[in-house]
């Protein structure tokens, strides 16, 4: 073992990443790995950045440890478990020096550097040692695997009883995998305690900090998020990263959508053919009063286009969940991205603008999918909820979910007495209370004066056919003056400031994590206060737009190249636009605190004062 190491060591704050090929396995002891240290308190995240085509490429999975409670994704990894020969070589070359390397011995690290901490296991002749028969060769190499958390088990500290647990919760129900996977926990931690006397500078002790939290993943928690805000129509076509969000919620509807005396399900679920015919199929159940909702990626959004201006012309409530992924085209379909702000927030051709809704969290993911559903209805238009492949499909920390108290809100809707009421003076665009929000009926309503057409071309507030350029005009101010009415009832940005600060931060989204995380180090580190602003939904608010008032600077932290939010608050804030500096990452990876500061730091100079 190499010499050349850091003698203080890093209790409960490190970053580790494990490298594997894409279908070898790893997931399972992946996740037994993080959820055992976040069964010792210890606050954790876990990322997993995987290949987009087939089983045997590269997949990396990385877990941070931070007794600070930060878990964005940190640029410097402190341990390495490099198990896939294709990316051994690489991945040790591009490590920082006094980096603590476990690998395969057959790998041959030590020949390319002496500057590294490294822990030669043979994994491959340990899993030989398993209680297996010569046929199983398969199921041997994948118990390869669980025998790398066995030696970070003792390298680190994490205690064997949490691991235990965390294969029991894992393999739930499958007594002979939990026996073998302990097995070789078991195998790799004798190992390891046997020829490996000095352990890693990288170790966990455990914490409280982890009490009641729970660990999931973005996807899952909308999934909740709609059932329990009253979906019972899902229609989606396939597309990464968007795609569990979905299979979550048939899962969940198979248990809870289900009429206990005949067994009939109370959702419909349907696989459509094409994004095309599920955006089509979400309207039509709108229109028909039922809560209904798609998930798609950006590519899914591209094609819903068309129907997503019929629906904000027609005005049908409608919910689109766009799990984030790198663009334009295919891009990289299995790596994050925020770039997707302009298109869902001006979707289709002609004029018009969407709420939107950016979660940070799976609290958020599941809170803001039922505040969808409530403002699809109230404002009658499509609503977007904007995750990212990072939030949806990888494992976060988080809080219990509250338990939804108030009731479904349903908007303007009018009955049979209600349109009785107001016969006279009802029409279906028609504006009777100011707010640019008109009156709707659902199909089948019992009264003579209740039905209206549908049009997706010009129409009057009477819902009749009209070429007229006056009806046009005063129909799509109504539509603005709408969007007006719906900054009032979007969730609030989230604010904190600091004495003495000289400028702000803006993010959104997952950029929150790093986003925070560089506004303390930039405090601590270089004297800088800055005020901090989280936006949480566009058209923007009152109150966020009187924060930016107050700042000569605000740093815009976004995830895509062309500052696609910072062009938004420009194009809304004219008189403000000189003041948004953009703090830009777009290389598929989640924001890191170091993107940041550097960007920080280079903008205002070395005196500290802004260029």
């Amino acid at each position: 073992m190499s010499t050349n190491r850091s003698s203080s060591a890093a209790v409960n704050d490190f970053s580790l990443q494990v490298a594997t090929a894409n279908g070898s396995g790893s997931q399972t002891a992946n996740s037994v790995l993080l959820r055992s240290i976040f069964r010792m308190g210890i606050p954790v995240s876990g990322k997993n950045l995987f290949p987009s085509n087939i089983q045997g490429l590269p997949t990396w999975f990385t877990i941070r440890a931070s007794r600070h409670g930060y878990i964005g994704r940190r640029r410097e990894l402190d341990v390495l478990v490099l198990m896939n020969p294709e990316t051994a070589a690489e991945d040790a070359l591009a490590a920082a020096p006094g980096t603590s390397v476990v690998y395969e011995k057959k790998l041959g690290v030590e020949k390319l550097r002496d500057d590294l901490l490294l822990y030669p296991v043979p994994f491959a002749e340990l899993a030989t040692k398993l209680p297996l028969s010569p046929d199983q060769a398969k199921l041997r190499r994948l118990l390869v695997n669980m025998i790398y958390v066995g030696v970070l088990s003792d390298l680190i500290g994490i205690d064997p009883v949490e691991i235990e647990a965390s294969i029991r919760k894992q393999l739930a129900g499958k007594a002979r995998a939990i026996d073998l996977n302990l097995a070789a926990v078991r195998l790799g931690r004798e190992h390891s305690a046997e020829g490996f006397p000095e352990k890693l500078p990288q170790r966990v002790e455990r914490m409280d900090a982890t009490a009641g939290k729970l660990i999931i993943d973005g996807n899952s928690a909308a999934a909740l998020g709609c059932l329990f805000g009253g979906a019972t129509v899902c229609t989606w076509y396939p597309i990464t990263p968007s795609s569990s969000l979905c299979e979550s919620f048939i899962d969940l509807c198979a248990e809870h959508r289900v009429d206990p005396g005949t067994g009939r399900a109370l959702a419909a679920i349907v696989q459509a053919e094409d994004e095309i015919a599920s955006i089509g199929m979400v309207l039509g159940a709108g229109w028909a009063g039922a809560r209904a909702f798609t998930a798609t990626s950006g590519p899914g959004v591209s094609l819903m286009s068309e129907l997503i201006g019929y629906g904000y012309y027609t005005e049908i409530p409608a919910v689109i969940f766009d799990v984030q992924r790198v663009g334009p085209s295919t891009g990289l379909p299995t790596r994050t991205m925020q770039g997707d702000i302009l298109i869902c927030h001006t979707n289709s051709h002609g004029d018009g603008k969407h709420p939107v809704l950016f979660p940070a969290s799976p609290e958020e993911c599941f809170t803001m999918a039922q505040q969808a559903f409530d403002l699809a209805e109230r404002l009658q238009t499509p609503v977007f909820v904007l995750t990212d492949l990072d939030l949806g499909m990888n494992n976060w920390m988080s809080d219990p979910f509250p338990y939804p108290e108030a009731p479904l809100d349903r908007g303007k809707v009018l009955d049979a007495e209600g349109v009785e009421r107001l016969k006279d003076t009802w029409g279906r665009y028609k504006d009777l209370d100011g707010d640019g929000i008109p009156w709707r009926t659902l199909p089948g309503t019992p009264h003579p004066k209740a039905a209206y057409f549908t049009r997706g071309s010009g129409h009057t507030e009477k819902a009749g056919y009209s070429e007229k350029p006056r009806d046009y005009v005063e129909n799509m101010e109504r539509l603005a003056r709408k969007l007006e009415t719906a900054r009032g009832m979007l969730p609030k940005s989230v604010t904190e400031d600091r004495p003495g600060a000289v400028a702000g931060l803006l993010a959104f989204g997952t950029s929150h994590y790093g986003t925070t995380e560089a506004r303390d180090f930039l405090e601590r580190d270089h004297g800088l206060p800055l005020d901090y602003l989280r936006l949480r939904a566009l058209p923007l608010s009152i109150e966020t737009k009187d924060w930016i008032d107050r700042h000569q600077v605000v740093y815009v932290v976004e995830q895509n190249r062309d500052a696609q939010l910072a062009a938004l608050l420009r194009d809304e804030l004219p008189r403000h636009a000189a003041r948004f500096v953009s703090v830009l990452q777009y290389d598929g990876l989640p924001l890191d605190a170091t993107t940041v500061v550097d960007a920080v730091l280079s903008h205002r100079g070395p005196a500290g004062g802004a260029r």
